[in-house]
């Protein structure tokens, strides 16, 4: 087979740094199957990883994308047979095993989601990490007694692309949502996916006591830092956050007070090593109740060339939503 492109990532200097070669088969990770990549998608730590602005890459040289959907050309897996609509999210993708931001994507079987019904391909990397995360959150929080007629849930970092998946998806299901974002042109795209308000997040009153005033039922936090020890501050009585970021830093400065007071619950959300059973039960709410109807305006479409660009407006809090490679 002739060769193909890839965005491979490199250790230079000490930190990570990516760029395109042209690789072939035999230069990619083991595994049961082979896929043709049709779709990726770009995520936060995509960025991290291929700027080297995040210790993400664990394996060097590396090629990058956490998320793939496509085509089975070859399987030593008997659970899959070429032609079969895939899609891959997670595990060590971009990170300790060549990634999505390939023509060719190779991985073990066990990784593998077949496209659920009521997907399509482009669907699937327009949702991909960023979807199921969010998914994944409004699951964890339903099971800890989150409803709509609970009260408002606030969504932070809300232009992300978790985030806003997030807000799209609650507002399908019946819920209050209030969006916090640093980005004053953003207003209007927020409440098109279905934001009740929107908060400026540079005019937010944080202070300093252990308990402020009760707000939230629930929140989906992107940001963490000084943002996630405040919602802990401000959730009703028996609240839940999902947490699955931490754009706004790594340190939590709390008390316990909102946890035994309040009974507060903060939930982590890792998607990357979500079990199998799982991870197929939230896709099927991704194909069913958790699709949103405005998925559309949360993505664009890009060739793969654009990769820098995007990372660059990622790090730099310009983008909105998603962006899909096509192949």
């Amino acid at each position: 087979m002739n060769k193909f492109s890839a965005y491979r990532i490199f250790e230079q200097d000490g930190r990570s740094q990516g760029r395109f070669v042209d690789l072939s088969l035999g230069d990619l990770d083991p595994g049961e199957v082979l896929i043709r990549s049709h779709f990726s998608s770009v995520n936060y730590k995509d960025a991290l990883a291929a700027t080297g602005k995040g210790k993400v890459v664990r394996r060097f040289p590396c090629v990058g994308g956490v998320d793939v959907s496509g085509v089975v050309e070859h399987s030593e897996d008997v659970r899959f047979s070429k032609g079969d609509q895939v899609l891959v999210t997670g595990y060590g993708m971009g990170v300790s095993h060549d990634g999505g931001f390939a023509e060719y994507v190779r991985v073990p079987a066990d990784w593998i989601v077949p496209l659920p019904s009521g997907l399509t391909l482009y669907d699937a990397m327009a949702l991909g990490t960023a979807g199921f995360t969010a998914a994944l959150s409004m699951h964890r929080l339903e099971q800890n007694e989150l409803s709509p007629d609970g009260g408002k849930v606030v969504v932070t970092g809300a232009t992300g692309g978790v985030s806003s998946l997030a807000i799209a998806m609650l507002a399908q299901k019946g819920y209050e949502v209030a969006a916090i974002t640093g980005k004053r042109d953003a207003h209007d795209y927020l409440k098109s996916l279905g934001a009740a308000q929107v908060i400026d997040r540079r005019e937010l009153e944080m202070g300093v006591r252990p308990l402020e005033k009760a707000q939230w039922a629930g929140a989906f936090d992107s940001v963490g830092g000084e943002m996630l020890a405040w919602l802990t501050r401000t959730m009703l009585q028996d609240g839940a956050i999902a947490s699955y970021g931490n754009a706004g830093g790594i340190e939590l400065n709390t008390t316990v007070l909102p946890f035994i007071l309040r009974g507060v619950k903060l939930i982590g959300i890792d998607s990357s090593a979500t079990r199998m059973p799982l991870r197929l039960k939230i896709w099927r709410r991704l194909a069913t109740d958790l699709l949103p109807s405005v998925l559309d305006k949360t993505v664009h479409t890009i060739s793969i060339e654009k990769l820098p660009e995007v990372f660059e407006a990622m790090l730099d809090e310009k983008s909105h939503g998603r962006a899909v490679i096509r192949f």
